[in-house]
């Protein structure tokens, strides 16, 4: 209910846009009576696209119209009993309206929900930011009602042509009528011949004085009506040239932002949103393009009906030719990708988009359905296609179930086509240039279908292209596909030629790219602070300047960000960041969005923060030598020299790791970390994400549980109750090392070492049900290992 109280409070455009959802599809009276009940409901978990979610539906429906059914049994009273009859009628409204559609009124809920919720955290938006953000706001309220504003500029003015054109009509018809007697008296006139002289002269006299003061109405008004068609066509012009400014604003701008959205919203962007609004207003264009259309077509019919000398014709052909040209452009620009396929497209898996009309309801192009196909093309392909050249029946590949019926579903207004399995069976690459590698490809999903308006009189070829894609055949290829797809949508230019995109950037606008995409990852509003960014600055530049000026107008390329190794390493620059991205939103996410990872450190920063600190202060940083791995770094005493203090680093976890034992109990597990970087206690920080003690054991039984060491810092936590530990290592034996000597051999491995990481290989299989024979034969082969090792450290 809390998300209707807020609605509630909506003004001015925003109210008017949340009234607009509701109508006789769904009450705005049901909406408020049953709020609370409304916003309880699990909507979201119905699949609109799953035709075997109906029944999940039919029952959703059901409780809906008995929820109904029992408020309006609940009113008493004279003031209750219109609300009584109002409910109940509202209850069979809704029952024979959805009864065999069940899935249509989820839709139509979802979309109501979705659109307050859009609604109501603008506003809030709106009222909670200051400085650029609520500049930004008033910004885009002042445009919607700048537009608003010219859509009522331009209803006066096609009203005001319909008035006058109606008054065209009137005289004209008047105008015909006197002609007809002007006709009339030249007959009588014709006729005189036959009647005696001494009476034709008379009547003769009076017919032509008659038929004189006709002739002069006649031709005054031939010239009005003449000066009225002109004036009428000169307003048309008029009103033609504010549809096209308003088209152009609401189309190139308004269409073109979202388009935007969209693209950046693969990169992790805030959704699009918006589409309903701009919905209304293509709608509002459309009827008012087609009522200009409809009088100029009548224009046309009176000048057909009475020819008079003068430029009419032309100029009325021109109008009309004019007129078209608005509407096709509305049309065939309103064709949209509402859901875009996946911009990492695997072959052989299902995947899913719709497309959709703006104008689809208002032009009753659903009273035909027209067909969508979709084809996978290339870059070249795709360009040719901008340029009108002819690329008919080519494609770079085959999807299946690519034809699609548009459906028009009432209770949103809105005319799509879903396409809910379609599965890329093969691909046809072109010659690669130089350097580029298969994930660097684009291709495009091309959309298309034939539109019928007003009847047949009007028909459109319409088509649209999805954002690029990058189609991979193999799951090993999604990392560098993805750098592909998020270069693309980060720096793209709008009515670009397909598909190209800078070489260069600055690193600012990377910056701001990386930083979209590792919050929406997140899922939190903690991205990447100046910090982390200097950090992957000096990553990318191989530079060691701690100053963030220093990189404000460098310029990074698409080979150092994804095509050329970082010095030293077998990796590039993404495929590090994407590394981290992929560890931490499988496994660390929490913790991020907690505050306990510092991770954008490097090992002289980390030695030098710890040093600084009292001893068991540790902090987590992501490795530099390896692809998404962190490692724990901790400051303590060295066993073997007392007094002296070290900072000592950890063999990196991968995700593999982390599946075999989680992020928290390993920092649980090692007694000798006290105290998070700077100076939280730990379990203040991790507590809440240990697991919990074992049970008992039960008929005897005791559960094992696994529990990390550091030979060199060993000094475990006492057991759970009624369960025992298998001491084991970070999958082998974890590594520690002097903070200027990572990995280094100082630390001799010696037999007792030797033999404890085999038994924790050996615990760590049994607990992880790997299968172990334990017939003899099996055993001994085990000990002669054993042997055989122990003798190569002898």
């Amino acid at each position: 209910m809390a998300m209707w109280i807020q609605a509630q409070q909506l003004q001015g455009e925003a109210l008017h846009q949340m009234q607009a959802l509701y109508g006789q599809h769904f009450p705005i009276e049901v909406r408020h009576y049953l709020a609370q009940w409304i916003e309880s409901q699990l909507w979201d978990s119905v699949e609109l696209d799953n035709p075997s979610e109906e029944a999940k539906a039919k029952r959703l429906l059901d409780n809906l119209v008995a929820e109904l059914q029992r408020k309006a049994q609940l009113q008493g009273g004279e003031d209750g009993f219109l609300l009584k009859i109002k409910l109940g009628h509202y209850a069979n409204q809704l029952k024979s309206t959805y009864d065999r559609c069940p899935l249509e009124l989820v839709r139509c809920i979802k979309h109501i929900l979705h659109s307050e919720q859009r609604l109501v955290q603008e506003a809030t938006n709106v009222s909670a930011s200051g400085g650029s953000g609520g500049q930004a706001m008033d910004s885009l309220s002042q445009r919607h009602q700048q537009i608003n504003q010219a859509f009522e500029e331009l209803r006066l003015a096609t009203q005001e042509t319909e008035n006058e054109l109606r008054k065209l009509q009137h005289s004209q018809e008047y105008f015909i009528i006197q002609y007809q007697e002007n006709l009339r008296i030249q007959a009588q006139l014709s006729s005189l011949s036959s009647v005696p002289a001494a009476e034709r002269t008379q009547r003769e006299t009076t017919l032509q004085s008659k038929r004189a003061t006709v002739e002069a109405w006649l031709t005054r008004e031939a010239s009005t009506l003449q000066k009225y068609r002109l004036d009428l066509s000169e307003q048309h012009q008029k009103t033609l040239a504010l549809l096209r400014k308003q088209q152009t604003l609401i189309l190139d701008e308004e269409l073109i932002q979202w388009k935007r959205r969209q693209q950046l919203a693969g990169n992790g962007g805030p959704h699009e949103g918006g589409l309903d609004v701009l919905q209304s207003w293509c709608e509002k264009l459309a009827d008012l393009i087609w009522q200009n259309r409809q009088q100029i077509r009548r224009c046309e019919h009176l000048t057909q009906q009475l020819p008079l000398p003068g430029p009419m014709e032309e100029l009325l052909s021109k109008l009309n030719a004019d007129i078209t040209d608005i509407i096709s452009a509305l049309v065939t620009s309103t064709f949209i990708i509402e859901k875009q396929p996946p911009q990492v497209l695997k072959t052989q898996t299902k995947f899913a988009a719709t497309v959709r009309l703006l104008v689809g309801g208002k032009l009753n192009v659903h009273m035909n359905p027209p067909q969508v196909k979709a084809v996978i093309v290339s870059e070249q392909q795709a360009k040719a296609l901008l340029k009108n050249e002819s690329t008919h029946s080519e494609s770079s590949g085959e999807i299946l179930n690519n034809n699609c019926v548009m459906e028009y579903h009432q209770a949103t207004g809105t005319l799509s086509a879903h396409f809910r399995n379609m599965s890329l069976k093969r691909i046809k690459r072109s010659d690669r240039r130089g350097a580029e590698s298969v994930t660097e490809e684009k291709f495009t999903v091309l959309f298309e279908s034939q539109f019928s308006v007003g009847g047949n009189e009007l028909v459109f070829h319409v088509k649209t292209l999805s954002l690029p894609v990058v189609v991979i055949v193999h799951g090993s290829q999604d990392n560098n596909a993805t750098a592909t797809v998020l270069w693309d949508n980060a720096f793209a230019e709008p009515g670009r030629v397909p598909f190209i995109v800078p070489d260069k950037v600055l690193w600012p606008q990377l910056c701001e790219a990386l930083d979209m995409k590792y919050k929406a990852e997140m899922h939190s509003g903690r991205g990447l602070s100046e910090d982390n960014l200097v950090f992957l600055a000096q990553k990318a530049f191989t530079s060691s300047s701690n100053n963030p000026e220093d990189y404000r107008n460098m310029t990074i390329s698409w080979a150092q960000f994804n095509r050329e190794s970082l010095p030293g390493r077998n990796f590039t620059f993404w495929q590090w960041f994407d590394g981290v991205v992929e560890l931490m939103k499988k496994h660390l996410k929490p913790h991020w969005n907690d505050g306990a990872i510092l991770g954008f450190v490097n090992k002289q920063q980390a030695q030098d923060m710890l040093l600084s600190k009292p001893n068991g202060t540790f902090l987590l940083r992501f490795s530099d030598s390896e692809i998404g791995g962190i490692t724990i770094a901790w400051v303590a005493e060295n066993p073997n020299k007392p007094g002296e203090r070290l900072v000592w680093n950890l063999l990196p976890y991968t995700t593999k790791d982390f599946s075999i034992r989680s992020l928290a109990d390993r920092i649980s597990d090692l007694n000798h970390l006290l105290f998070l970087y700077p100076n939280r206690l730990k379990d203040e920080v991790f507590a809440k994400y240990y697991t919990p003690p074992l049970s008992k054991a039960v008929d005897g039984y005791v559960k094992p549980q696994i529990k990390q060491v550091v030979p060199e810092f060993t000094t475990p936590n006492p057991e759970p109750s009624g369960g025992t530990s298998a001491f084991m290592d970070q999958t082998a034996s974890p590594s520690v090392s002097h903070p200027n000597n990572f990995g280094s051999p100082d630390l001799q491995l010696k037999w007792g070492d030797v033999k404890r990481a085999c038994s924790d290989f050996l615990m760590y299989c049994l607990l992880n049900h790997t299968i172990i024979k334990t017939e003899p034969d099996s055993l001994s082969k085990i000990y002669l290992t054993f042997i055989f090792i122990h003798n190569q450290f002898i």
